[in-house]
């Protein structure tokens, strides 16, 4: 073992003197961020971009200023969902995220993109340091609550979220199939390996409810969901049912006006941090 020179950022021994937090990148001089909740899943498909949204709507009706950081590189959906067309600017100060309707402030690499369909093909490494720079280099001003939509699964990405930024909890998206439940085990772990608090589980496309007769059809077969959060003795913070007048306003980029209370009690457990 070399000499030590007490420069944790050049050092890869994993020492007891180390700081755990010493990987943690520098917020931008201009911006201001209380706390950050990432959202996670662990594989793709199960609605995380839609909980993201949810929550920063639910939090910004609450009189919080709210922002997300849209950490899905490769597979970007936060700008459609809340109609934002228009490019992120930069200054001498850093990258000026875009803004919503109603105020969430929000940075996505499609808004640096020239066409919101060209692909990002890119490296692993090369990923995560533009999810870095979505931290470092935008302004973020005066945020209550930031949410980070993460891309699925517990690879790159993933890793430098939970080393790099100063994460307050996770909220862990899934969905009733009993393999998915499984996956989410994965993430439980990941986020227990790490150290970073789980606010709870959300469980998307729950069920589907009858337009005639109103009775719940769960058309991916019963839950599992309970089982997990009593096995890890984790929250299960709503369970969310199809809902095609929510798709629809996801697809219109209106997912500000529309009004559910299905996930409350997720954004109580956010504002109880």
């Amino acid at each position: 073992m070399s000499e030590c020179t007490h420069d944790c950022s050049t050092c890869s021994e994993n020492c007891a003197s180390r700081d755990p937090k010493s990987l943690i990148e520098k917020l931008n001089d201009a911006s201001s961020v209380k706390k950050v909740i990432g959202v996670i899943s662990g594989k793709g498909g199960v609605g995380k971009s839609l909980v993201t949204s949810m929550l920063a709507v639910t939090l910004n009706r609450r009189n919080h200023k709210t922002a997300i950081l849209d950490a899905d590189i490769t597979g970007p959906s936060i700008p459609k969902a809340f109609g934002i067309k228009e490019k992120a600017k930069g200054t001498e100060m850093g990258i000026i995220p875009a803004t919503t309707k109603t105020g969430i402030d929000i940075m996505s690499i499609n808004l640096l993109l020239e066409n919101e369909s060209d692909p990002v093909v890119w490296r692993g490494p090369v990923i995560a340091g533009a999810v870095k720079q979505f931290w470092t280099d935008v302004i973020w001003n005066d945020v209550d609550y930031m949410f980070v939509d993460m891309p699925p699964g517990t690879g790159d990405v993933a890793l430098t979220v939970f080393q790099s930024l100063p994460l307050d909890g996770i909220v862990i998206v899934t969905s009733p199939q009993q393999l998915v439940s499984m996956i989410v085990e994965k993430a439980v772990n990941m986020a227990n390996m790490m150290n970073i608090p789980i606010i709870g589980l959300v469980e998307n496309m729950s069920y589907v409810k009858c337009p005639d007769c109103g009775k719940e059809l769960r058309i991916f077969g019963d839950s599992h969901i309970e089982d997990i959060c009593k096995k890890y003795n984790i929250e299960l913070l709503g369970k969310l049912p199809i809902n095609p007048e929510l798709a629809q306003a996801v697809d219109a980029g209106l997912i500000e006006n529309f009004v559910d209370e299905g996930l409350e009690n997720a954004a109580d457990k956010v504002e109880n941090l």
